[in-house]
């Protein structure tokens, strides 16, 4: 196997762009840093909270770097990509249950290894559905970064529970299938709801319809073929947007008053966080008509809005979810280690010309870094900007630079794919129960898999 292939089943990374990196100075990210830890910014009404956690389900599906390493520089094109980069929710079902039988359910006789396996937590007399945990409380997951938080492992939960339901109706079709034929029908059918929804529910709520429509006809800048590479102006800068999405505390049901923070901030075991690696609490099973819009009668609560404010959880992570505890730090740091160009580069190469001054918010700057930013602006900062631009217009979504990464790369990797729906059907339609004829959306997925009510309590003792 030569350097530019993959290992079997995985990917590599490479660059949407050859040009100059953008190497400041650790007194410019340091400042850089001092003025993204200002707590402010505003809701995005257009956004509910769940699309941030969709957004991290999405990424741990195409993406994993387990090897570059921050202080130093790192060639793209040698770094492998732990995930398939294809849409196929390998970090779900892992490589099969053949391969990987602990995350399936072998307890039915009649179709075993057809279904995931779903755990369960208890506590305080109720029980409510988990994902499937070892005696350590890991959970037993395609790709363990979906235990991190509470809201991505119920995500994965719910799409657990997805995969399953569809079992079912596959199966009341079909009542002499194997369970094999059965489980391969099912995730196919998984599948490609899955990129339906990525590609006209996500994308859409992201970069706008029109951006999307555009990328998805005509991709000007990300090539792609059988072996796609996940640029790392993707994943090293534009499609960290959602890190700005973050809301500090979430309401998860009807029980929780007040909001519980993303973080255990105090490091002094608050007894209702988010952070994850452990057993569901009972009272944080989320009832997901307050993450997505389920309901005419319940209104969402809204992400954050995608700009230079950050909520102050993101400031002290827990060490098992990153190497630095300061999330915008982080992500400066990984631009310059992997090579990144400047946004300004990037956008001149993309549309001719760069944001302002006033765009790039340089008055918050300190006066001698502000050259520096305005020559060579980070490539993440430079998305983050552009949206807040965006937001001020009254376009709740990613600008034209970091729209235009993030749109091109998913519309890729789905061409790319040879199972995909856009290449094996491409008139295809979703089949499965939806509000809107020809269309699916992620309240359409909650509503089939768990029904009208989205009680999260199930069972009570």
């Amino acid at each position: 196997m030569s350097i530019d292939e993959a290992p079997p089943g995985r990917g590599r990374y490479g660059r949407m762009f050859r040009l100059p990196v953008a190497d400041l100075g650790p007194k410019t990210v340091d400042a850089l840093v001092d003025m993204l830890s200002v707590v402010g910014g505003d809701f995005n009404p257009d956004i509910p909270a769940g699309y941030t956690y969709l957004g991290q389900f999405v990424d741990h599906d195409i993406t994993f770097d387990p090897m570059s390493k921050l202080g130093e520089p790192n060639n793209p094109e040698m770094l492998v990509d732990f995930r398939t980069p294809r849409l196929d929710l390998d970090s779900l079902y892992g490589s099969g249950p053949r391969d990987q039988p602990f995350l399936y359910d072998w307890s039915p006789r009649d179709h075993p290894g057809a279904k995931l396996l779903v755990g369960s937590s208890a506590g305080d007399g109720e029980v409510v559905y988990d994902l499937p945990r070892n005696d350590q409380g890991r959970a037993l997951t395609g790709d363990g970064r979906n235990d991190e938080n509470l809201i991505v492992s119920q995500l994965h939960l719910l799409f657990t529970r997805f995969h399953n339901k569809v079992v079912d109706l596959v199966r009341a079709q079909h009542p002499g299938w194997g369970p094999m034929t059965l489980f391969e029908q099912a995730r196919h059918c998984v599948r490609w709801h899955y990129q339906w929804i990525v590609m006209h529910d996500f994308l859409i709520r992201i970069v706008g319809e029109e951006m999307a429509v555009e990328a998805a006809a005509k991709r000007r800048y990300y090539r792609s073929d059988n072996a796609p590479v996940i640029p790392v102006e993707f994943s090293g800068a534009a499609y960290r947007f959602g890190h700005s999405m973050v809301r500090p505390t979430y309401a998860l049901n009807s029980r929780t008053h007040p909001e519980v923070p993303i973080f255990d901030r105090n490091r002094r075991g608050e007894p209702d966080h988010l952070e994850g690696f452990r057993r569901l609490p009972v009272n944080l099973a989320i009832d997901w008509a307050f993450f997505f819009d389920v309901s005419t009668g319940h209104a969402p609560q809204p992400s954050r809005a995608i700009d230079t404010f950050f909520g102050n959880g993101l400031f002290h992570l827990p060490s098992n979810v990153a190497s630095q505890p300061h999330l915008p730090r982080l992500n400066l740091l990984r631009g310059k280690a992997l090579g990144l160009p400047s946004g300004s580069d990037v956008d001149r190469r993309m549309h001719g010309n760069t944001l302002t001054g006033g765009q790039l918010l340089l008055d918050r700057l300190p006066a001698h870094v502000r050259g520096a930013v305005h020559r060579a602006p980070p490539l993440w900062y430079y998305i983050l900007c552009e949206a807040q631009s965006e937001f001020y217009a009254d376009r709740r979504h990613l600008g034209r630079v970091g729209g235009r990464i993030v749109a091109e790369v998913l519309a890729g990797l789905l061409d790319a794919d040879p199972t995909s729906y856009v290449n094996q059907q491409p008139a295809w339609k979703p089949t499965l129960p939806r509000a809107c004829d020809r269309d699916f959306t992620m309240a359409d997925l909650i509503r089939f898999t768990l029904g009208d009510a989205t009680d999260p309590f199930p069972t009570r003792g």
